[in-house]
């Protein structure tokens, strides 16, 4: 078959957050961009995955790049120009349309998709910017410690498409384009012999991966909108996982991630709470244990009165974390069997909340809980894509350990100052039930710094890593994966490619060079990047 050929500056593979920050900061500069997404929607672990911002409580005052808070704006101008806001919630400045606990941002994704195709929309006006969607990388060619081109294939049956560049970052959700290229990566767990982390195990365990979820939305209205019964239903309402201690995984209970107790979580369809008293600061109260508020998206209480029938509720919660059988490093026909089975538990969480789930009032099953596929932009209800929290990670200039951040290790000193610091960030090292059998790790950390040479492969000269991909260890990860974090390494990624094929250097030579080094860093702070955290900051 023949193929389409395109020639570019840049080629971002992943057009999640950190693909389209990189996309953003490489146009801006000048660059001829060319952005790839398998799926629908742009915006990644933001949109086609359905998870809301997981973020510090910093957020609204510092802590993130400047193109990060025109996003965040963005989502919130749509609901004040669009949406019939109460005049309280319209007069709220910090507006969390979704009231949910977990983020101060909680909100429809696909409000985020809008926002995310307006930031582009100039770019792609001008032509410096080509957007491939519904297309994955299958191979990569090389020239020695280069690589030349990728061939992107269609998974809607179209022609193939082959992209040769200057320049190429992997912001895949996975770090696909690693093992095709035959970039130098780790997976899973790394011994305590290498990283020397108080979390790690004693040997690697390359297969022993974080769950993955495929979230959905969900409203509660009259009615009975009970799905057909899962054809797994059986078997997973059989499951009592070890981190379970016993008690089946469909049920309220989970453990706590800090204590690893087993809980019993509230679940209250439209609780009639007062949304503008959300405080959501996870730094004061994990706030999950009503899992209905926990991760709302829309309050209807916010809007005028009859708007909406019902709250938007998004469940992502333990009792869809998938850690059967680890999807990095199989094959793609085992690929997708995992990614079903994964979407068979997320419809029998749904199924066993309506016929069987235990009610307050002693009754069982919430029959008008409904799907929302229109919320989803899908047509089951399911997100379109799985939630990765880890990916493959490169064998980088500089690896980030636990020693790193650690507040336990690192005290009142804080977490590592980097010379070549290109960004902060902020999040509990958070790591959900994994393929290997553990339970949560839960470890708090500091305010950190991300670390230019991270972003950078030990060997290869032109590949730089653009999201959950970078020089991160199995437990780092689990700090560094959040929804700002990657849109910045995504946005530092972008400018140093363009920055180098600009200027003829490699991203080598900056990271080795003081002078060449700063040069770079003034170029980031003058597009509002921070790569200091000011002294309020604290662990939490």
């Amino acid at each position: 078959m023949t193929a389409v050929e395109l020639d570019c500056d840049l080629l971002i593979v992943g057009g999640g957050l950190g693909g389209v920050a990189a996309a953003l900061a490489a146009a801006d500069r000048g660059a001829r961009v060319v952005l790839t997404e398998e799926h629908a929607w742009l915006g990644g672990q933001l949109t086609s995955q359905a998870v809301p911002p997981d973020e510090h409580p910093w957020v609204e005052r510092f802590g993130t790049t400047a193109r990060y808070r025109a996003l965040r704006d963005g989502i919130r101008d749509v609901y004040r120009r669009r949406y019939p806001l109460t005049a309280g919630a319209r007069a709220r400045e910090e507006l969390n349309p979704g009231a949910g606990w977990v983020s101060k941002l909680c909100h429809e994704p696909r409000v985020a998709v809008g926002v995310i195709e307006e930031m582009l929309a100039p770019h792609r006006s001008s032509g410096r910017l080509t957007l491939l969607r519904r297309v994955r990388p299958v191979a990569a060619t090389t020239d020695g410690d280069r690589l030349t081109s990728v061939t992107l294939a269609s998974v809607v049956g179209e022609e193939d498409t082959v992209v040769r560049f200057a320049y190429v970052l992997d912001a895949t959700e996975t770090g696909e384009l690693l093992p095709l290229a035959g970039v130098e990566h780790v997976t899973g767990f790394e011994s305590q012999a290498e990283t020397g982390e108080p979390s790690a195990p004693a040997e690697a365990q390359p297969d022993n991966i974080q769950a993955l979820s495929v979230c959905f939305v969900v409203e509660h209205v009259d009615g009975d909108h009970t799905i057909d019964r899962p054809e797994r239903f059986d078997f997973w309402r059989d499951q009592a996982p070890a981190a379970w201690q016993g008690a089946n995984l469909l049920s309220w209970q989970a453990p706590n991630p800090r204590t690893l107790a087993l809980e019993t979580r509230s679940f209250t369809p439209n609780p009639g709470d007062d949304p503008l008293l959300v405080d959501a600061d996870q730094s004061k109260s994990a706030g999950d244990g009503d899992l209905w508020v926990f991760r709302r998206i829309l309050a209807r209480d916010l809007f005028a009165q009859g708007a909406y029938e019902s709250d938007l509720c998004l469940v992502n919660w333990p009792t869809i974390d998938y850690f059967l059988a680890p999807a990095i490093g199989a094959d793609r026909e085992k690929e997708l069997a995992i990614y079903e089975d994964a979407r068979q538990l997320s419809l029998s969480m749904l199924y066993w909340m309506q016929t069987e789930a235990p009610r307050a009032d002693g009754g069982t099953g919430f029959p008008g809980l409904r799907l929302r596929p229109d919320v989803m932009g899908s047509d089951d209800g399911l997100a379109q894509a799985p939630y990765h929290r880890e990916a493959r990670r490169i064998r980088a200039l500089t690896t980030i350990t636990e020693n790193d951040v650690s507040y336990e290790v690192r005290g009142a000193r804080g977490a590592t100052r980097y010379a070549d610091s290109v960004g902060v960030g902020m999040y509990r090292i958070d790591l959900h039930p994994s393929t290997g059998g553990d339970t949560y790790i839960d470890v708090a950390s500091t305010p950190f710094e991300i670390p230019l040479g991270a972003l950078v492969p030990r060997r290869v000269s032109n590949l730089l890593a653009a999201g959950k991909d970078i020089g991160t260890t199995h437990i780092t990860n689990g700090c560094y994966r959040l929804h700002p974090v990657e849109w910045n390494v995504g946005e530092a990624a972008g400018h140093l490619a363009a920055h180098c094929h600009a200027t003829g250097r490699t991203p080598h030579a900056i990271h080795s060079a003081p002078e060449l080094l700063e040069e770079f860093q003034r170029e980031l702070t003058a597009t509002g990047f921070e790569l200091r955290w000011p002294a309020e900051a604290h662990p939490y």
